[in-house]
This record gives structure tokens, C-alpha cells and sequence, in this order.
């Protein structure tokens, strides 16, 4: 027992039941430093028995678990990246685990420096999503530490994975357009160093439509270029080739292009069909009734997790990855022509 009643044991009573010096205590816990077999055991012992630092890493400290995965999300307020987050804490609950999460602000370096801090709180396993963080990146922490990609497109044989089918989505949603009879049209495209999920389905859809002897016009949509830029280049490019739709890759670009576009007096869908990509409610509620691809969001969070919890438990099981299939939503922004 703790000698000082109704207070939270510190690492000098750590120390006192271990026989060993407050230094030797911060060394173990911290696993930093140089410290014998014997020493860790006994600290770890002595820290358990106390309930020293009463959260899932005290917990840990004899069976090697905290049973917390860390999360890297890249916008917090990204309604794609809140959903997937939604369903992995309500999976990771399911199975005994916690999430801990942090969020990028939008450089590689940060993002990277987030990670290194969620496996100094002793997480059993990374889940990333993101997709501005490079593969080899995320694969440096793949030797020391569970990791799984959620959310992108990831092929790096050291990190399973599970994503919609960016590929597979951009080509599905360009056929609804071409389809619908439109011959000329504006593909907003994303470049691979801004987000990897959103070029790769920029690019299919602009594929896509030229498989089909569509004229696919690729408008820059870079993200530092604001939704007015954009929706002007738009309107231009209407009106010097009769454009008749433009393609988002994402429903959040859409809403922002729609809301330019009828700034400048062109209807949607009267004047210009519009499609997004994600699905995510609310701009996928069908009172709104955006055309767009809808992703399998409460697959990808839930097998995410399966995926992390199952190589924490069994280092070494094989990677995976799992490109999972995404819906086209008809929406009422897609007119045939």
C-alpha cells in the first residue's frame, strides 16, 4: 500500500518498494537509458502493485500491453476523417482497446513527428490516416510497432492496409457521366504531393473519361488555390468548350465549387452537372442529393482495426491489403444530356 493515503502514488514510493533509485524508476518507465533485466522487472512490478500512473500504460507494465492504439488523423475537420475515426473507436471499444489520436496540420514532417510521439505513450499499434504522409515514412515504424494504413491506397509491403478502391471509384463515377451523354467535361485534379487518395481518383476519372472518347479538361485544384479561383477557371473553361459537367474529387470541393459557381449565376444542375466523391453524411444525406461516389467508410474503420488488433497479437502475420469497392449515389446534381 501506498504510505501516503487518499494521493496518487509518485515515482519516489516506485522507487521505495523497488529498492532502487528515482533515476533507475524514470529509465524503465520511460525506456530510455541503460538498465538491467533484474531493474525493469522489479520496477515494473513495484509500479504495478502501487498503481502508479493509473491509465492503460500502468496497466501494461507487466504484460507489455497498454491495449491503446494510437491514431493519426490528418484533418480533424475532414467529415471523411471524423467518420472513419467514429467507427475505429467504437470497433477498438468492441475489442477491449482504446484510441488515443492526433491530427497532422498538413506537413510531412509534423505528421511523422506525431507518430514518433504516440509510440513514446507505448501504444500497441499505429493507425494512419492520411494522405499526405509518404509509405516510407509510415514503414520506418512498421518494424517496432503494429501499423496499418486506413483510408488510401497503400501498397508498401510492410504496411497492411484497407481503403476504397480510389481507381476503381474514379472510373465508376466518370462512366455515370459519360452515361449520361456528356462529351466535354472539367475534371478538378489533385496533385500527388497534396493528397495521394485524391489525385489517384482525380486521375481515373480523366482516364476514365478518355477511355470513352470523353473531352477530359483538367482544371488545377491544387489546395492552396481557393473554391472562387477554381469555380472561375470553370466557368471560362465552359464557355470557351461547352463543358457541360465537372467532376470533384471530393463532395467538400463540390459544395464550395456549386456554392462559387452560383455566385457567378451558373445553376447546378440547370447550366452544369456537378459530381463529388466520399459520400459522407451530410453531403450524402439525399435531402442535399449530390451525385457522388460514396465510399464504404464503416467497412474501412472497422477492418482497420480488426487489421492493427490482429498483427498486435500476432507480429507475425502477413500483411494485407484490402482496396474495398465504393457505391455510385445518382444524387440529383447529374443531368443527362
Amino acid at each position: 500500500m501506498n504510505g501516503s493515503r487518499g494521493s496518487q502514488p509518485t515515482i519516489v514510493d516506485v522507487a521505495a518498494r523497488a529498492g532502487v533509485s528515482k533515476s533507475a524508476v524514470s529509465r524503465v518507465l520511460s525506456g530510455t537509458g541503460r538498465f538491467s533485466d533484474e531493474t525493469r522487472e522489479r520496477v515494473e512490478r513495484a509500479a504495478a502493485e502501487l498503481g502508479y500512473v493509473a491509465n492503460a500504460m500502468a496497466r501494461g507494465l507487466v504484460s507489455g500491453r497498454t491495449h491503446t492504439i494510437g491514431m493519426l488523423v490528418r484533418d480533424a475537420s475532414s467529415m471523411l476523417y471524423t467518420a472513419l475515426h467514429a467507427v475505429m473507436e467504437q470497433r477498438a471499444s468492441e475489442l477491449g482497446y482504446r484510441v488515443v489520436t492526433t491530427t497532422g496540420v498538413g506537413r510531412v514532417e509534423d505528421e511523422k513527428s506525431a507518430l514518433a510521439s504516440l509510440v513514446s505513450m507505448r501504444v500497441d499499434g499505429l493507425v494512419v490516416c492520411s494522405g499526405l504522409l509518404p509509405s516510407a515514412d509510415i514503414a520506418e515504424f512498421a518494424p517496432r510497432i503494429a501499423t496499418v494504413v486506413a483510408g488510401r491506397p497503400e501498397l508498401h509491403p510492410a504496411l497492411s492496409s484497407v481503403y476504397c478502391d480510389e481507381v476503381d471509384g474514379g472510373q465508376r463515377i466518370a462512366d455515370a457521366v459519360a452515361d449520361a451523354g456528356h462529351t466535354d467535361v472539367v475534371v478538378l485534379t489533385v496533385p500527388l504531393d497534396n493528397a495521394i487518395t485524391q489525385h489517384a481518383r482525380s486521375q481515373a476519372m480523366a482516364g476514365r473519361l478518355r477511355d470513352r472518347a470523353v473531352n477530359a479538361i483538367d482544371i488545377d485544384a491544387s489546395f492552396v488555390r481557393p473554391p472562387d479561383d477554381v469555380a472561375a477557371d470553370v466557368v471560362e473553361v465552359m464557355r470557351e468548350s461547352g463543358a457541360t459537367a465537372v467532376m470533384c474529387p471530393t463532395d467538400r470541393l463540390m459544395l464550395d465549387v456549386c456554392e462559387a459557381l452560383s455566385k457567378r449565376g451558373v445553376g447546378v444542375p440547370r447550366d452544369v452537372s456537378v459530381t463529388g466523391f466520399d459520400g459522407v453524411y451530410p453531403l450524402a444525406s439525399d435531402w442535399i442529393g449530390f451525385t457522388t461516389l460514396q465510399q464504404p467508410v464503416e467497412r474501412i474503420g472497422r477492418e482497420a482495426i480488426d487489421l492493427v488488433i490482429g498483427r498486435i497479437e500476432d507480429p507475425g502475420r502477413t500483411v494485407e491489403h484490402r482496396p474495398l469497392r465504393g457505391t455510385v449515389l445518382p444524387g440529383r446534381t447529374l443531368l443527362p444530356r
